[in-house]
């Protein structure tokens, strides 16, 4: 009777550890826009005239590190061509420890940007144009990712849109272990895979939460 108790004991114990240690192990899959999905996305960040369907589209789903520690999972909407590079770069991100705050399709933002950046989420495909251009953003394909936009702001004259990035305008020193400085870690996964970095861009403007594999 002993030896059971102690092997019912034994399994409880391993069925309460499990779980914890799959949150500690990186996972992520690939899969196509399910059909609930597209309907959501609808209307919000895809419309009749986008430069992509949803057969061009991929869903990706990861686990990630969080900032104050722990794991979570999100999801990220890309192009189907750059799926794969995207997973890797999650893996290396991963690897690296570096915390993301939020990741979640812009929909659940109503496909609005300005309200995706104030919750500091990080997002990938909305079938929006370019900040002031007319021409279709990186974004409307698929083919770009923001990455914490609140400590990785727009910056433009030396100047933020977003009162909580205030503090993210001096670029020469980390201040969050969210921050994306020049020439490190995160920067070089994304180049790794051939993306390039908005914070790299010259002239008045810079763009540090933003990569893209035309590098604009």
């Amino acid at each position: 009777m002993q030896r059971i108790a102690l092997l019912c004991l034994v399994l409880v114990v391993a069925a309460l550890v499990a779980p914890a240690a799959q949150a500690d192990s990186f996972s992520a899959k690939v899969t196509p826009i399910p059909r609930e999905m597209r309907t959501a996305m609808t209307g919000v960040s895809w419309h009749k005239g986008c430069p992509v369907g949803f057969g061009s589209l991929r869903l990706i789903t990861s686990t990630y590190h969080l900032p104050a520690g722990g794991t979570a999972t999100g999801q990220l909407i890309v192009h189907r061509d750059v799926a794969p590079a995207v997973k890797r770069i999650l893996k290396r991100l991963w690897e690296l420890d570096y915390p993301i705050a939020h990741m979640d399709p812009i929909d659940k933002y109503g496909g609005d940007d300005t309200a995706s950046i104030e919750a500091d989420n990080t997002s990938a495909f909305n079938c929006r144009t370019a900040t002031g251009s007319s021409n279709w953003s990186n974004h409307a394909y698929g083919y770009a990712i923001d990455l914490n936009p609140i400590e990785n702001p727009w910056i433009e004259n030396g100047k933020v849109f977003h009162k909580a990035s205030k503090p993210y305008i001096d670029r020469t020193q980390q201040k969050s272990p969210l921050e994306i400085l020049p020439g490190d870690k995160v920067v070089k996964a994304f180049a790794a895979e051939g993306w390039g970095w908005g914070g790299a861009w010259s002239g008045g403007t810079l763009d540090t939460q933003h990569f893209s594999i035309t590098g604009r």
